[in-house]
């Protein structure tokens, strides 16, 4: 099996840091063959991306140039939440905003008409899921946010993948067992490029009003599972101790450590975020 390649970069908020993490990785390889991309931001909350509770637009802005140079579709995506309108959040963090500048259409996946169901096999806790049809049709890029998270641990990227499913009252899924959850959605939706917004990164028990943390960095890979594992590591955390990123591991899903990290050094970008 290769070796995944994850890429690490220190820099002020802006395109740039973007930019080299993506070109470090061959991002370009991740997307070939597919005619739609979606990039799914982390929204679940309507705060702006300062408090390190949801992805920056600058970094979404700076995917959508790079995959200018190809020959695709983007659109943004996010769906509704139990406490959070995907709308809403859209406008109020400038994402909509930015998208607009840039001839990008935002979705909300809740109000998609047209939806398909997957089945998973050998799930966990799901035998089946409802998406959108849209997402099933295109390659996604996860958008995610550096932080800790009171339920699952982390929220980064593999996380951020559990909002493709449209239903808004997603707390029936915590019933479940959330981290059995989100592994199973990885299962049959997996990410062909995780870029995790760590320019502001937040620490604390919870997803939404912990506190942030100036980390000026961007983490990068096409393996959501190495990218996760490296995140959690600059984070002063272990990701064996994360249960949704062992589990996807030991199912094969991707690396948790035997990865190549390429960019900054670990050890110069590690500050151990509080977790409670």
């Amino acid at each position: 099996m290769e070796v995944p390649k994850v890429a690490i970069i220190k820099g002020k908020r802006g395109h740039e840091p973007v930019f080299q993490a993506l070109d470090l990785i061959d991002y370009k390889t991740a997307i070939s063959g597919w005619k739609k991309v979606l990039i799914k931001v982390n929204f679940i909350t309507v705060k702006t991306w300062d408090t390190g509770a949801t992805t920056d637009p600058v970094v979404v802005e700076a995917i959508i140039k790079k995959l200018r140079e190809l020959p695709v579709e983007v659109y943004i995506v996010e769906s509704d939440a139990t406490m959070t309108n995907a709308d809403k959040a859209f406008e109020v963090t400038g994402m909509k905003e930015m998208c607009k500048h840039n001839g990008v259409e935002c979705i909300n996946l809740r109000r998609e008409k047209e939806k398909t169901k997957i089945d998973v096999r050998n799930g966990e806790a799901l035998k089946r899921i409802t998406v959108p049809r849209i997402v099933t049709e295109s390659a996604i890029i996860s958008a995610a946010k550096l932080k800790t998270h009171n339920a699952t641990g982390v929220t980064l990227g593999m996380k951020n993948m559990f909002g493709l499913l449209p239903d808004k009252l997603k707390f029936k899924y915590h019933f479940k067992g959330i981290s059995k959850v989100v592994v199973d959605i990885n299962t049959v939706l997996r990410p062909v490029l995780t870029v995790i917004d760590g320019f502001v990164g937040m620490e604390g028990p919870e997803p939404v009003r912990g506190k942030p943390v100036q980390m000026d960095l961007i983490i990068a890979g096409k393996d959501v599972v190495a990218t996760d594992s490296t995140a959690c590591r600059a984070m002063g955390i272990d990701p064996h101790e994360i249960p949704h990123i062992h589990n996807a591991y030991k199912k094969g899903l991707g690396n948790i450590d035997d990865i190549e990290l390429v960019g900054e050094r670990l050890e110069d970008v590690i500050h151990v975020f509080a977790r409670s």
